[in-house]
């Protein structure tokens, strides 16, 4: 390890690392040093421009398309990463659907498809990579939250439920996996300023600029931040927590 690259013989699997904060926070572990697993559950050409990127900057890379929501898959990714790499030092979690439908409107089949990717996909990677990281002799983990559960954002209830059983994971794995030397946290960003697809919506009025006290998105770049902090040795001392990262639109 160095000032410089911190992350220097670190390996990392980032999901839903093609754009977005996922790309951001692949390439910002790279700059650290690290070697990156870029997952993504479609889109191989924009998973593989990516590692591309992360090449450029001189690390390793590999791309691995790879649905979080399906143990086969996670497995298989798993066993690549080792493979390829030799081992696996830091998990993050990013993978995960947004959507906005009432209540009263939302099928069973929308709530699983929510809950299959943020809460068993994150399940699933943790499940598969804390055994290689306890090989390593420790290792971090880190899962995307959000702020609407804190906030109670409607029209998201299943969004909310994934990301409150997320964060239960992550206080549960920090209670015993700290014995191994492996620290687990969440993130829960705010209101951040990337582009989103059509099935996520319009940015929900509960999360307008108004009601954010720094007036302003977030950026890719701040979670990311968020992350190298966690993951980092700066990190080594913190685990189990929740770092809200809102602009002080949920004071924690």
């Amino acid at each position: 390890m160095s000032e410089t690259f911190p992350l220097a013989g670190k390996v990392a699997i980032v999901t839903g690392a093609g754009k977005n904060i996922g790309r951001t926070i692949a390439l910002t572990l790279a700059q650290d040093g690290a070697d990156i697993v870029v997952n993504g559950r479609s889109d191989t050409a924009l998973l593989e421009s990516v590692a591309a990127e992360i090449e450029a900057l001189g690390r390793r890379a590999l791309a691995v398309t790879a649905d979080v929501s399906q143990e086969d898959q996670v497995k298989e990714m798993v066993a690549k990463t080792v493979a390829h790499f030799g081992g696996i030092d830091i998990a993050v979690s990013n993978a995960g659907l947004r959507r906005q439908t009432p209540l009263i409107e939302m099928d069973y089949a929308e709530w699983r498809e929510i809950m299959s990717v943020a809460l068993d996909g994150a399940f699933l990677l943790a499940r598969h990579t804390v055994p290689e990281m306890i090989k390593r002799g420790g290792g971090r983990f880190v899962g995307l939250s959000g702020v609407s559960h804190h906030a109670g954002v409607p029209n998201r209830v299943h969004v909310n439920a994934s990301k409150a059983g997320l964060e239960g994971l992550i206080h549960g794995m920090a209670g015993e996996l700290g014995q191994y030397g492996i620290t687990a946290n969440a993130i829960a960003p705010g209101a951040i300023d990337t582009a989103r697809g059509a099935s996520a919506g319009a940015m929900p009025a509960a999360l307008a600029l108004d009601g954010i006290p720094l007036h302003r998105l977030g950026t890719p770049d701040e979670i990311a931040a968020a992350v190298r902090y966690l993951v980092g040795p700066g990190g080594g001392y913190v685990t189990g927590q929740t770092l809200h990262v809102n602009g002080g639109k949920v004071v924690s």
